[in-house]
């Protein structure tokens, strides 16, 4: 039976793959690991990790996502982003085991109309956007059977996450102002998780950097509306501009990315992110 590691076993995405996992009991076994088990930023550890385990395939879930907070923890965020990426991306490379690695839209700086294919330039604006693009670059460098998944906005049931945060927020406020000006695509984690599932079930593997997320585009102000929806909150929302809600670290201004290389590849083809949204909603209320 062919084993799949999962490095991150207690984030939005390690929680998804988890409970997807009983429907593939019978063909893999999968090995969950938290920072607790393996720490990845340590070199010895993962060596060691691989040659106890030697798996086929090793999901990467694990990352440094406090956007803001990475403007002060630099040398952490790439720790975690970068240097530890390089290390699981070796160790495959050793062990010849497919390395899936998730990444985000947040290596681009957002400053087109157009969306962004996997072959445009990638510009971040912030530290975690730094951390993640040099983990990218490290990871196709040490193992040519490299898949990365550059995915945005991610929500689940799962942890904290915009979704479960304005779910909160409406219940202990009448008004909330949300920015109107920044564009991206909002992702369940539950469905990246199954697209994972569907690359390692494909016969044949096309290594590289793909993008997945829910479709199409949608802002801030529009994605928190839906919420209200879909929860029937009463709630007042109030448009704001990306001036008049500065945060330590800059946001993309539209991060949307183009879809059509997953699905051509993999024929993955992704959910509209309502209809998403509303699995989740229907989880949570």
């Amino acid at each position: 039976m062919k084993k799949i590691a999962v490095i991150g076993r207690n984030g939005q995405l390690g929680n998804c793959i988890r409970k997807i996992a009983p429907d593939f009991e019978n063909k893999y076994e999968f090995i969950f690991t938290d920072s607790q088990t393996l720490d990845i930023t340590d070199e010895s550890q993962v060596n060691d990790f691989f040659y106890d385990n030697k798996p086929e395939f090793c999901i990467n879930a694990s990352a440094y996502t406090a956007v803001d907070l990475a403007e002060k923890e630099q040398e952490k965020a790439f720790a975690v982003n970068a240097e530890g990426v390089e290390f699981l991306a070796k160790a495959c490379a050793d062990y010849k085991t497919v390395f899936i690695h998730v990444s985000t839209d947040y290596v681009f700086d957002g400053e087109t109309n157009l969306c962004y294919s996997e072959d445009d330039f990638t510009n971040p604006i912030g530290v975690y956007g730094e951390s993640k693009r040099k983990g990218e670059e490290l990871a196709l460098e040490a193992n040519p059977q490299t898949i990365i998944l550059r995915t945005s906005w991610l929500y689940s049931e799962f942890n904290k996450n915009f979704v479960k945060t304005m779910l909160n927020l409406f219940s202990q406020k009448d008004e909330l102002g949300i920015v109107a000006d920044q564009y991206g695509q909002p992702t369940n984690a539950n469905d990246l998780a199954e697209a994972i599932m569907d690359i390692i079930e494909a016969p044949q593997k096309t290594f590289g950097i793909f993008h997945f997320s829910n479709y199409p585009e949608t802002t801030w102000f529009n994605f928190a509306g839906k919420i209200a929806e879909l929860s029937k909150s009463s709630i007042k929302l109030n448009a704001l501009t990306t001036e008049q809600y500065p945060t330590p670290a800059k946001r993309p201004k539209r991060s949307t990315m183009c879809l059509d290389k997953i699905e051509e590849t993999y024929k993955i083809v992704p959910k509209h992110w309502e209809n998403s949204l509303e699995e989740c909603i229907n989880i949570l209320t």
